[in-house]
Order: C-alpha cells, then sequence, then structure tokens
C-alpha cells in the first residue's frame, strides 16, 4: 500500500529509538500518528517533534502488556482520527536478569511486552483494517537465530511465527490487508536500558545476571555501531509500499540464521556461531565470562 498523505499510523513503542523512527519517517509521508509509549515525558517529546512535520499527532501512555491499554489505544485512534492505517507494534523489552535462576518475574515482563503486546496490537486494530491498511509487528533476528537470551529469544521466535501466521490467514481469506515482520540486528537504541522501565507490578527488579556483565558491555558497543534507527524506517516504509513480509535490514545476520537452518537440515546439534557481527569471537566470550563466574 502506499503511504499516502493523511492516512494514520500508530506506533507503539514511539518514545524513542525505532518507534520514534517509525513515527517520524511515517510523518515525512504526511500521516497524521498515534504515538504509544509507557514513558509520558518521551511520549510528549517525540510528538512535539513529530507535529513539526505539519501532521497531527495523538500520544496515548500504553502498557502494551495490558490488553485492555491496548484496546484503549485503538478506541482513542478511531476517536480522534476515525480509522487506522498502519500499525507498528515496535514496543520491545530486554532482561539481564539471570534467565534460570533468577525470579520468573523477568519472564513474564519481557514476554508480556515483546510478545503479548503484538498479541494485543493485532487483536485490538485487526478490525479497523479490514477496509485496507499494514500490520508491521518488530522482531529481531533473535526471532531467526538464538543466542541473545532465553526470554528475548523467545519472544522474538514467537512474533516472527505469530506473524506469518497471520500473513498467511489475511491471504487466504482475502483481507485487504498488508503484514510485515521487522527483524533487525544491531540497531543504535536504548535496548540495553531497558530496565528503566521495569513496571512496580512485578515487584522488585532483578539482579543482573553476571554472566551478562560480560556480554553487556560488548552489546553496547555493538548497538552504538550498530545501523541507525532511521535507517530501519525507511526499510519498513518500503516493504509496506511493497507489501513484503520480510523485512531484514542487515544480509550478514541473515547469512548467519541461514547457515544455522542448513545445521538444522542435517539434524545437526546446535553449535552457536564463533563470530557475530559487532561481537569478539564467542570464544573469547566464553573464556571470559567462565573467569568472570569463577571462584576468586
Amino acid at each position: 500500500m502506499e503511504l499516502v498523505a493523511g492516512n494514520v499510523a500508530v506506533v507503539t513503542g514511539a518514545g524513542s529509538g525505532i518507534g520514534f523512527a517509525l513515527a517520524e519517517r511515517f510523518a515525512k509521508a504526511g500521516l497524521h500518528v498515534v504515538l504509544a509509549d509507557v514513558q509520558d515525558e518521551a511520549a510528549a517529546a517525540a510528538a512535539e517533534k513529530i507535529a513539526a512535520h505539519g501532521v497531527d499527532t495523538l500520544v496515548v501512555r500504553t502498557d502494551v502488556s495490558k490488553e485492555a491499554d491496548v484496546q484503549a489505544l485503538a478506541t482513542a485512534t478511531l476517536e480522534r482520527f476515525g480509522a487506522v492505517h498502519v500499525v507498528c507494534n515496535n514496543a520491545g523489552v530486554a532482561s539481564l536478569a539471570d534467565p534460570w535462576f533468577g525470579p520468573v518475574s523477568s519472564w513474564e515482563w519481557v514476554l508480556g511486552v515483546n510478545l503479548w503486546g503484538v498479541v494485543h496490537g493485532c487483536r485490538a486494530f485487526l478490525p479497523h483494517l479490514a477496509g485496507g491498511g499494514h500490520i508491521v509487528n518488530t522482531a529481531s533476528v533473535a526471532g531467526l537465530m538464538p543466542g541473545f537470551g532465553p526470554s528475548y529469544d523467545a519472544s522474538k521466535h514467537a512474533v516472527v511465527a505469530l506473524t506469518e501466521d497471520l500473513f498467511t490467514t489475511v491471504r487466504m481469506v482475502g483481507l485487504p490487508i498488508g503484514v510485515s515482520v521487522l527483524c533487525p540486528g544491531w540497531v543504535r537504541t536504548n535496548i540495553i536500558e531497558a530496565e528503566r522501565n521495569w513496571p512496580a507490578a512485578l515487584g522488585d527488579r532483578p539482579d543482573n545476571d553476571p554472566a551478562y556483565g560480560v556480554m553487556v558491555n560488548y552489546a553496547k558497543r555493538a548497538i552504538a555501531e550498530g545501523v541507525t534507527p532511521a535507517s530501519i524506517a525507511d526499510a519498513v516504509a518500503d516493504a509496506i509500499v511493497a507489501d513484503r513480509f520480510w523485512v531484514i535490514p542487515q544480509q550478514e545476520f541473515l547469512d548467519i540464521a541461514i547457515a544455522r537452518w542448513d545445521t538444522i537440515a542435517e539434524r545437526l546439534d546446535p553449535d552457536p556461531p564463533e563470530d557475530v557481527p559487532g561481537l569478539p569471537p564467542r570464544s573469547q566470550i566464553v573464556e571470559e565470562v567462565l573467569r568472570a563466574l569463577s571462584p576468586s
């Protein structure tokens, strides 16, 4: 579908990172933008910048892990603009807690935002897109290859799967709705600081996994040296216009995912890649992790 001036786009996680870049990209095309985020100040500041492009904006505080919040987002969108044309279920978080011996609340948080947020977004907006529109669900290369953390990987694999099912469903029944899944690698965002938004309802924020202490610094550098959110937003816009399902902006990560599937085809045991873009060799990281975990 074309990005038509005067149409309406909804973006979750719009206060920063990829979400803000998507909102700005749509505004540059003349779309009015609904910005959803749990951070009031960030969303308000983002909306001010988006409005400078001459479009109307609406800020709706939304915890995407809560169905009622996302349904309220859809209602507010329709009450303000009367229609919706593009929906980007983009909000995402990552936890640094120990996934196996730490509290289960870290899993509840990550799956609540990354997975249930997408489920709620699709269910809330699909009925209002029957006349035509496009849904973009933000996954990650972690949805195509594990290795970024169990809860994060699980949530993103699930997003890829449900989005593919949604794509085949709307095609099967003939609905004029485009569906895309976004699977970026390293992008210059604040994902590592996501726990600043830890919800009080889940109790105390879990302590960081000591093993992740080694990875965090490398991940921060890889993110800082990653692609810009604006380039990701451009790739999404291109996919919407071309009605293309897969949005995988970084070929080097896709190559790793393809190599992994080659080993699956041969029924070989998992063997994580030695080299991942932006990171030191895996053998070096493993050695540093074991050193960090060994008694002094």
